[in-house]
């Protein structure tokens, strides 16, 4: 039988060994997969780009980063389950310019905020905003669209990607320098809008550069300016927007990883160093560059940075779809 004292003992070391695995469990992440909510579909373009990165920072944090798709809403619902999750770091999303900015003015009643709800990890992959137009549209350059487009406009459609979407408020963007209001033409999806441009159905529109890269190489559609404030390695001739003359068309739609808001700071430093990793690994960025997609810099990476973007985009896009008289919901 024990004596007191042995007792005592016991308890003690037990209780040693408790809190002493305290910070040896908090110092294991991550010790399970980690899902990535994409919330967009299974190949589309955040999707890709989650995928390309997830497969780098899986060997950086030496578990399986998971890609699961929620769809619905313009991104939104998918957010709102990433924002919902446990803050433990195994659970994070692949949000973009969208989902955690013109959100804000679109859905008036989004079940969250985007700068209160969400612990920022870092910016993943830029995606210029391309103007792009039929094949036989008269204008030749971008000063030539302006006012080809401004004496125009009410014989002129412009496609987009559904209510909302990037290819939507990115062209009530040109449409708002231009001074115009051509009739807006919905599909469902990016795909099928570039179908409709390539077949002559509709006059132009707004899209991220991976979406048509492969079609403005093959020359199936004009491209008179890319929103971006350098030209773009998978399309080189290409002017920038304000080389062709319309400096305030900068849009562009990037990806960023974010984890719900109390996720513990180290387990966010880590997810960042990952990510950093990724992004600075020459096989990735060139994957990335293939598609179209830009490497953000030094000074645009990490969690401060993406915060203050945050802030930024939905400071300047809400004023822009509010004065379009436009909501998703």
């Amino acid at each position: 039988m024990m004596t007191k004292c042995a007792i005592v003992l016991a308890i003690a070391a037990v209780a040693f060994a408790i809190n002493d695995a305290r910070p040896a469990t908090a110092q294991a992440y991550p010790s399970r997969p980690i899902t990535i909510i994409v919330p967009f579909a299974a190949g589309g373009t955040t999707d890709v780009i989650a995928r390309i990165l997830g497969e780098h920072m899986s060997r950086t944090l030496g578990q399986q980063l998971i890609v699961e798709n929620v769809v619905g809403a313009g991104g939104t619902t998918g957010s709102t389950r990433a924002m919902r999750a446990n803050p433990d770091g195994y659970t994070i999303e692949l949000g973009n310019m969208g989902t955690h900015a013109a959100s804000v003015a679109l859905y008036p009643s989004l079940a969250y905020n985007p700068q209160l709800d969400f612990a920022p990890i870092g910016m993943a992959a830029g995606l210029p905003v391309l103007l792009v137009a039929k094949k036989d549209f008269p204008p030749n350059d971008l000063k030539e669209f302006a006012t080809y487009v401004r004496a125009n406009a009410d014989k002129l459609n412009m496609a987009h990607a559904g209510v909302g979407s990037i290819t939507h408020f990115t062209c009530l963007l040109l449409n708002s320098i231009l001074g115009v209001k051509p009739t807006l033409v919905p599909f469902n999806g990016a795909a099928p809008a570039i179908s409709a441009l390539i077949a002559g159905q509709v006059d132009y529109m707004c899209n991220v550069a991976p979406d048509v890269v492969q079609q403005i190489q093959g020359g199936a559609f004009k491209a008179y300016a890319i929103g971006s404030s350098k030209r773009n390695p998978a399309l080189p001739d290409v002017p920038t927007s304000e080389e062709a003359g319309l400096p305030q068309f900068q849009a562009s739609a990037w990806n960023a990883l974010f984890a719900p808001k109390g996720t513990p700071k180290p387990v966010l430093d880590k997810l960042s160093d990952a990510l950093d990793k990724a992004m600075d690994d020459e096989n990735t960025q060139k994957r990335l560059l293939t598609l179209g997609s830009e490497i953000p810099d030094a000074a645009r990476r990490g969690q401060q940075p993406l915060a203050a973007l945050v802030k930024d985009e939905i400071a300047r896009w809400t004023p822009i779809i509010k004065a379009a008289a436009v909501n998703a919901e």
